[in-house]
């Protein structure tokens, strides 16, 4: 048989397509190399070692068993949830979580307000360029500062109490919620604005009547998300003494109260899961393509939902 030839530009193309995927996978593989060193770098900058899990491992896992009690029952082992609901009737737990939730509402509604005002002047239909980036500057300022570091801010006005930690709730709630506000009102169409316009409205009448009557849906849902890290703040701000149940999460740890620890964890559990579930039901009723999360799903999420807002 003779061997099939191809013309020169084909054979050319084909040696490119070559080079080029060998060029890719050199450059993947030096991309690897460097993550490697760089993930390495970092184990070593936290001093995670395997010493360290040989010094501290059975200290761990002893404290396991305090994490979740086992008692017998006809001569069967199961976890001892009594030692749970034993502490949290004791330490009335609900009432915390009631001031957890208390910073977390608070806070979201007193910065509201400015959320809106402050996207509604950062929007380009709004506020001409470069001036609305006055605003888009204060809101991306508030937002580069954790929540955490706001508490400690405010601790002037009377130190770290759930007063200061709504404060600090408030005032990243202007910087996150005012961020994704600005964002869908640039998304907006144009037609209602100029027909509003041809009307003779003014200008505050274009801005209520043809701007954000498109985004109330979505000005809803965003909120409703917001209140949801807000919360998971709030306990985050009661650990380092803004009051409510991470308060007691934090006393508990530094006694090594380790069931106590759970049963404090179990009730902050229930109450985000509370609000997760409520504010999917509503987003879903506004927002009729979206299925409303299932409980299983929220539980299974919840740690990575707690660590983005710890990071916030």
């Amino acid at each position: 048989m003779s061997q099939q030839t191809f013309s020169p530009a084909v054979e050319e193309k084909y040696y490119d397509i070559r080079r080029a995927r060998r060029i890719k996978a050199l450059l993947g593989g030096f991309l690897f190399v460097v993550i490697m060193g760089l993930f390495y770098v970092a184990l070593l900058a936290v001093e995670m070692t395997v010493a360290q899990y040989i010094r501290y491992g059975p200290q761990f896992v002893g404290a396991l068993t305090e994490y979740f009690p086992i008692t017998t029952v006809n001569g069967i082992p199961i976890l001892d949830v009594g030692q749970y609901w034993e502490f949290i009737v004791e330490r009335n737990l609900f009432a915390s979580a009631g001031i957890t939730l208390a910073i977390g509402f608070g806070g979201t509604i007193l910065g509201l307000p400015l959320a809106l005002l402050f996207s509604i002047l950062g929007s380009g239909r709004v506020t001409p360029f470069p001036f609305n980036f006055i605003f888009r500057g204060i809101m991306s300022s508030i937002r580069a500062i954790p929540a955490l570091v706001w508490a400690l801010i405010y601790v002037p006005l009377g130190g770290v109490t759930p007063f200061t930690a709504t404060m600090a709730v408030a005032t990243d709630t202007i910087g996150n919620l005012g961020r994704l506000y600005t964002d869908e009102l640039e998304e907006i169409e144009s037609g209602p604005i100029e027909a509003i316009e041809t009307t003779g409205a003014g200008r505050v009448q274009v801005i209520v009547f043809g701007m954000l009557s498109q985004v109330t849906t979505p000005f809803i849902a965003w909120t409703l998300y917001i209140l949801e890290i807000n919360i998971r703040i709030a306990v985050a701000l009661g650990i380092i003494g803004g009051g409510g149940i991470g308060h007691v999460l934090a006393v508990q740890q530094r006694l090594f109260e380790y069931t106590n620890m759970m049963a404090t964890i179990l009730v902050i559990l229930m109450l985000i899961i509370s609000v997760e579930m409520f504010s999917q039901r509503v987003r879903s009723y506004i927002r009729a393509e979206e299925e409303p999360m299932g409980f299983f799903e929220l539980l299974k999420g919840f740690p990575r939902r707690m660590a983005e807002s710890l990071a916030k």
